[in-house]
């Protein structure tokens, strides 16, 4: 099933690419690598929770349609995890 990605999701992901592009920036400028590291790892915490959020979309609909349907939940709750674990 395919996830319908919000505005949120999208602005979330352009910030990201703007803190990329800054970290860019900050090599080319010779910027203390203490100080990109720490950008880096704010730009992947902030993947981690895009991820994250994606998932969790996506899962939400995918149980909430099973429901409806009749069918088993636990197959879209493993996918959802297995994601989340390679995600890692």
């Amino acid at each position: 099933m395919m996830v319908e990605y919000t505005d949120q999701m999208k602005n979330r992901v352009k910030r990201i690419e703007g803190q990329l592009r800054g970290i860019l920036k900050m090599m080319e400028e010779d910027t203390d690598c203490r100080d990109i590291i720490t950008q880096l790892s704010a730009s992947r915490t902030a993947l981690d929770r895009t991820m994250g959020l994606i998932v969790s979309k996506n899962l939400v609909d995918c149980v909430e349609r099973a429901i409806e349907e009749g069918e088993d939940t636990q197959e879209y709750v493993d996918q959802a995890v297995n994601l989340l674990v390679k995600s890692r």
